[in-house]
């Protein structure tokens, strides 16, 4: 069987380039272009490279970006006090603090702490609330990105079984939500406790895992003409490689691919479509916004 390979590299960039033809509609009306701050605690060399991706995608859209670099030994109230002073700049539409932070914080803290109106990485308890109750909210950035990619290839949903692996709030849960509604999926959500995993995703359409475990799954876990959907992305030591690491999916690609339908390859799949997402949050919070 010959699969569709998912390329969320390509369509990332249609996405931005979309992006920015509606910026320059709102500077062509006379307003303001999208505005996206980012606050990087400590010196995460992954962390780092991945804000500066988002800081360059943003050149790409027209938006403007400010990137706010605070130490590793910052305490939770400083953080928390510049949390309140982007909340209360009307010039930042979207704000985004990078993860993970130092031990010594409270992540859930931080993000009650940001302005639901712009939380463009989707993570508030009200967005999420929203998404729940399928009213309009931003999405968390990595659900919507596959989204997106599922939409922009035709991959049929209605009524096919999706097995979601892995159930943060960051990635698991919102995406067994919107695979319900609005794709019409009968949805199972799997997670490390889940004894018969093997039975349910052989028995899957869609497999959208999620887990942080490079390679897990392979060819005997699933069915001919599954579509597969790898949010994985874990560094592994190889010393063959120049960079001393290869970036591993939680998906077996040489194995699973030829029993796919479609797949996304890693890296090059859902990555791009992650800030693809979030640039596309900050538009909408930002037209939004415009309109209050």
């Amino acid at each position: 069987m010959g699969y569709t390979l998912i390329d969320g590299k390509a369509t990332s960039a249609e996405v931005k380039e979309e992006i920015a033809l509606e910026v320059n509609k709102i500077k062509a009306r006379g307003g303001k272009a999208p505005h996206l701050a980012a606050i990087l605690v400590g010196e995460d060399g992954a962390s780092q490279t991945y804000v500066e991706s988002k800081v360059k995608a943003c050149e790409v859209c027209g938006f403007e970006s400010t990137l706010i670099q605070m130490p590793d030994n910052t305490t939770e109230e400083e953080l928390l006090l510049k949390v309140e002073e982007i909340n209360e700049d009307d010039n930042i539409n979207g704000l985004i603090v990078q993860l993970p932070l130092p031990a010594h914080i409270d992540v859930k803290k931080v993000t009650k702490a940001i302005l639901p109106k712009k939380d463009v990485d989707g993570f508030h308890e009200m967005n999420l609330g929203r998404m729940l109750a399928g009213e309009p909210a931003l999405l968390p950035a990595t659900p919507f990105g596959i989204t997106m990619l599922l939409k922009r290839y035709n991959i049929p949903t209605k009524g096919k079984h999706c097995v979601v692996i892995g159930r943060s709030h960051i990635v698991g849960t919102p995406m067994s939500v919107l695979m319900n509604r609005p794709f019409d999926c009968t949805v199972t959500l799997a997670h490390r406790h889940t004894y018969n995993l093997k039975e349910l995703t052989q028995m899957a359409d869609i497999i959208i895992i999620a887990i942080g475990k490079p390679e897990f799954l392979t060819a005997d876990h699933v069915k001919e003409g599954v579509t597969i959907i790898d949010v994985g992305i874990t560094r592994v030591k190889d010393e063959l490689s120049p960079r001393g690491y290869v970036i591993k999916g939680d998906v077996k690609f040489d194995e699973v691919a030829p029993k796919s339908l479609y797949i996304t390859p890693v890296p090059g799949g859902v990555g791009p479509m992650t800030i693809a997402a979030l640039l596309k949050n900050t538009l909408i919070a930002t037209q939004a916004q415009q309109n209050d």
